[in-house]
């Protein structure tokens, strides 16, 4: 096991909050389809906060920090140099939560073009950072995010390849995922269709170099403000379901109490 006691101390170790994960800085690096050494590099750059210190002087790394070096991978691929990365990630607020470091790869991975590529079942585990069996393989074709090859290749969408090894471990049927994914997708065509038209009706009568100016100009706004509003919408009716399922749940005690 690996132990981190060159790092700063940082939060206490009881501090990570209920259901977060303690990871070591090699469970770290798999999970994130890194290496040690660039974990630790990101770390002495100042990319990566300090890990917790736990016993016996081991440090635990947790949600956030995962889903920074997600983020910070993310920009790297969009050809952004270390510099500018420290730039981005000094703007981000002091607590930024995973949630929230998720949300702002979701946008930055927009930009990067459609990448496939096709790679054996030995790097398929690499990239995920955890092992792959036979049903996972299924689930990932499943939604899209993989297509069987000859022998052990496989076509991977890049895009959607950590999202959909993070969705293995939800506790969701394979039906309900490819069922949520055919929501997205229908949803999200037609607010693109909607959008379309309505910015061809405005710049009907413009020059093409400036419709091309403007739609390049609009494409960044118009996903963020639909991640935004999604994001909010999601909350408020999670909020709403989570309400009336302790209600439920209240109910049900009262009920069991008075019988």
């Amino acid at each position: 096991m690996t132990t981190d006691t060159d790092q700063p101390q940082g939060r206490a170790a009881g501090d990570e909050g209920a259901g977060e994960p303690a990871l070591t800085v090699d469970e770290l690096a798999a999970r994130a389809g890194l290496t040690v050494r660039t974990v630790r590099f990101y770390g002495t750059r100042g990319l990566l906060p300090p890990p917790v210190i736990g016993p016996r002087r081991v440090g635990r790394y947790g949600r956030e920090h995962l889903a920074r070096l997600e983020l910070i991978e993310e920009l790297q691929q969009q050809g952004m140099t270390l510099a500018a990365i420290e730039r981005y990630l000094e703007r981000l607020p002091p607590d930024v939560s995973a949630r929230d470091l998720a949300v702002h790869r979701a946008v930055v991975s927009t930009w990067a073009p459609d990448a496939v590529e096709t790679v054996g079942r030995e790097e398929l585990v690499r990239r995920a950072g955890r092992a792959l069996d036979d049903d996972d393989l299924e689930r990932l074709a499943a939604m899209g995010v993989i297509r069987p090859g000859d022998g052990d290749a496989h076509r991977v969408d890049l895009a959607l390849f950590r999202l959909g090894v993070r969705l293995l471990d939800m506790p969701l049927s394979q039906e309900s995922i490819v069922a949520a994914r055919e929501v997205l997708l229908g949803h999200s065509r037609q607010a693109a269709r909607e959008l379309s038209e309505l910015l061809r009706g405005e710049t009907a009568q413009r020059d093409a170099r400036d419709v091309r100016s403007l739609s390049a100009d609009m494409q960044p706004l118009v996903v963020q403000a639909l991640l935004t509003a999604f994001q909010r919408s999601l909350k408020e009716e999670l909020g709403v379901w989570l309400d009336r399922a302790s209600a439920d749940g209240t109910a049900g005690t009262a009920g069991t109490a008075q019988g």
